[in-house]
């Protein structure tokens, strides 16, 4: 005789994480993800990459560093990130350099990705790293 029905246990939602100077562009992927996503994220952002600091840890689900900021730099803060337990492949660079140019800045064991924020190609593989994150 089965027992009692097991209770579904709700996925909570995935903690995204974005330090980057500009606030209109944080607030951007604010609205973006909310619309895309709903409440299978939260979204947190940080202007300044020092207030940031205190809440570095395993459970972020996605980090965005942009690369260039005042008092710390994108590398410093993922290596201090990644200190802090937050897995590299869960770390991703955001700037607005030349895609090849954050390739040769980042290796594959410092981070998940480097993404161009203004090219449109880069934003299109940014959505499928992010589907992928939200789906896990």
């Amino acid at each position: 005789m089965p027992g009692p029905p097991v209770p579904l246990v709700a996925k909570r939602p995935k903690r995204i994480v974005m330090v980057d100077d500009s606030v209109a562009y944080a607030e951007t992927w604010r609205r973006g993800l909310e619309a895309r996503y709903g409440e299978k994220v939260t979204f947190e952002s940080y202007a300044n990459p020092i207030q940031v600091i205190p809440v570095l840890g395993p459970g972020i689900d996605l980090l965005l560093l942009d690369l260039e900021m005042p008092v710390f730099d994108g590398r410093k803060l993922a290596a201090l990130a990644a200190e802090r337990g937050v897995p590299c492949k869960r770390i991703v660079i955001i700037s607005a350099h030349d895609a090849d140019e954050l390739h040769a800045l980042f290796s594959t064991e410092t981070c998940l990705a480097v993404i161009n924020k203004t090219e449109p190609r880069q934003q299109a593989a940014f959505l499928m790293i992010l589907d992928s994150v939200v789906k896990r």
